[in-house]
């Protein structure tokens, strides 16, 4: 809760400082914190049941986001719009976890094909990225059963994160080697590498406060506005620095931080911790090169995933690893 507070206090000191309008980044805060709260309590209360009803959810929201997002589709690499990457990835983490908490084995198996299907429907409304980012998530779940040191699977699934991050970074600065910057050049709208590498200037104009939030779009120099235009760089990186400063950028890092931490911490099952860490591994890659961070579904769900696994059950049977340790491996 401090460092939510602390995300939200400092979106409104920037604000202040550059006449900026913080309201999106106060309900992106929000609805982590709701969403988290309302996982650790239906987790408690309905451990296998609430993320069934969760994934379930967020396969029908991803379905129906490229109809109900009043924003404009962006093409490759996110099909339709980062946010149905995102609550792809985030319904088949649930319903992974969903699975290593079910005692039958059949209904396991079930709700594993279930997750296969959430990963297929990608293709159905043209997200390969969704696509691809739940048929990760579903392959690391299978894989997290045989981990038995979670804290260096999560340690690794942190790097992967950083390295996309850093990725974009370079790609904005142009220091990717020949051959990485054309292949990732071939897979980006020309406009999106521009709109990188405005943030990247005023990230390095603004260090200390930014520009202010929402105010990336109304300042000179970014490009024109267009039919996609949408005053966002496209990466929640590169958009924290610009707007917010070093600051704001540290404290989005730490928000996956403590995410990680607290999954390591959990008494829930390990495969359970990493399937929902390989979630959200997912979501900030696909927030780095993408707005997915940008709707209250997406920020709500992560919210969400985490609490359902961090949640204590109460019928006692949610503080066994898959080793039967009671104790974080």
């Amino acid at each position: 809760m401090i460092l939510l507070g602390a995300c939200a206090a400092w979106a409104l000191v920037t604000a202040a400082a550059h006449d900026g309008r913080p309201e999106g980044v106060l309900l992106a805060v929000l609805a982590v914190a709701a969403g988290h709260a309302a996982g650790r309590i239906s987790g408690a209360l309905l451990p296998l049941a609430a993320p069934c009803a969760g994934a379930a959810a967020g396969l029908v929201l991803a379905l129906l986001m490229p109809d109900l997002s009043p924003g404009p589709r962006y093409a490759a690499p996110l099909g339709h719009d980062g946010a149905v990457a995102a609550l792809l990835a985030l319904a088949t983490g649930a319903a992974c976890c969903a699975a290593w908490t079910a005692r039958r084995t059949a209904t396991r198996l079930g709700l594993r094909l279930f997750a296969g299907v959430i990963a297929l429907s990608g293709a159905a409304v043209g997200s390969a990225a969704g696509c691809a980012a739940s048929a990760a998530v579903l392959l690391c779940s299978l894989a997290a059963g045989a981990m038995r040191h979670r804290g260096l699977a999560l340690a690794g699934l942190a790097v992967v994160a950083a390295l996309v991050a850093g990725t974009v970074w370079a790609a904005a600065a142009g220091a990717l080697p020949g051959g990485l910057a054309e292949a990732l050049g071939s897979r980006l709208a020309p406009q999106r590498a521009q709109l990188w590498r405005d943030a990247l200037r005023m990230a390095g104009r603004h260090t200390g406060l930014g520009v202010g939030p929402g105010r990336f779009g109304v300042l000179e120099g970014t490009p024109p506005r267009g039919p996609t235009a949408d005053g966002r760089p496209h990466s929640a990186p590169l958009q924290q620095a610009a707007e917010q400063g070093l600051t704001g950028l540290l404290l989005l890092a730490a928000a996956f931080g403590w995410a990680l931490h607290a999954l390591w911490r959990t008494p829930r099952p390990t495969p359970v911790a990493l399937t929902t860490a390989a979630a959200l591994t997912a979501l900030a890659a696909i927030a780095s090169v993408g707005d997915a961070l940008s709707f209250t579904t997406v920020t709500a769900g992560a919210g969400l995933l985490t609490g359902w696994a961090t949640a204590r059950p109460l019928n006692g049977d949610g503080g066994r690893t898959q080793n039967g340790d009671s104790a974080p491996l």
